[in-house]
C-alpha cells in the first residue's frame, strides 16, 4: 500500500546551525540534491524565512522552472516548503551527540486521498531513493562547512 510519508533520517557531523544554514539557502540546493533534477537558483532570496518564496530550474526529462514556498520555518529546527502541488520538502533538525539528527520527509497528506495512491505509485520509488541520497549529500555538505574555517 504504501506511505503518505516517505521519511528518511540521518546523523550528521555538524551542528543544527551548519545544517540549516545550508537548506535555508536556496543557492545550496543543488549542492545536496539526491535526484538529479535542481539544476540551479533561479530566483530568491538568499536566506530563506517563513513565506519566502524561491524558484529553480529544474530537468526531469525536459527542463522547467518551479516557484517554491516556505510554509514551514523554525531557525536551526525546521524548514519545509511547496510549490504549485500539495506535497511538501520538510526538513526536521534535533542536535544529538555528535551532531545533528536529520529527518526528511516528502509528505503527500494534504492531497486528496483518492489522489494519494496514484502519486506514491508514480513517484514513491523514485522519491524514497532521492531523500535517502539527498541526505546523504546534505551530510558531506555540512560535515565540510562544519570543518571550514570561520571567514
Amino acid at each position: 500500500m504504501g506511505s503518505d510519508v516517505i521519511t528518511a533520517s540521518t546523523v550528521v557531523a555538524a551542528p543544527p546551525s551548519v545544517v540549516f544554514a545550508i537548506l535555508a539557502d536556496p543557492r545550496q540546493h543543488p549542492r545536496i540534491d539526491g535526484s538529479g533534477t535542481v539544476r540551479g537558483t533561479v530566483s530568491g532570496p538568499e536566506r530563506l524565512s517563513l513565506g519566502a518564496e524561491f524558484g529553480m530550474d529544474m530537468k526531469q526529462g525536459a527542463s522547467y522552472k518551479i516557484t517554491n514556498r516556505v510554509v514551514e520555518f523554525e531557525e536551526d529546527r525546521l524548514i519545509a516548503w511547496r510549490h504549485k502541488g500539495a506535497h511538501r520538502w520538510r526538513y526536521e533538525l534535533e542536535p544529538v551527540e555528535g551532531g545533528t539528527r536529520v529527518t526528511e520527509s516528502w509528505d503527500l497528506t494534504r492531497y486528496p486521498a483518492l489522489l494519494r495512491p496514484v502519486l506514491r505509485a508514480l513517484f514513491g520509488k523514485k522519491t524514497e531513493a532521492a531523500v535517502r541520497e539527498t541526505l546523504v549529500r546534505l551530510a558531506a555538505a555540512a560535515a565540510e562547512d562544519a570543518a571550514a574555517p570561520a571567514g
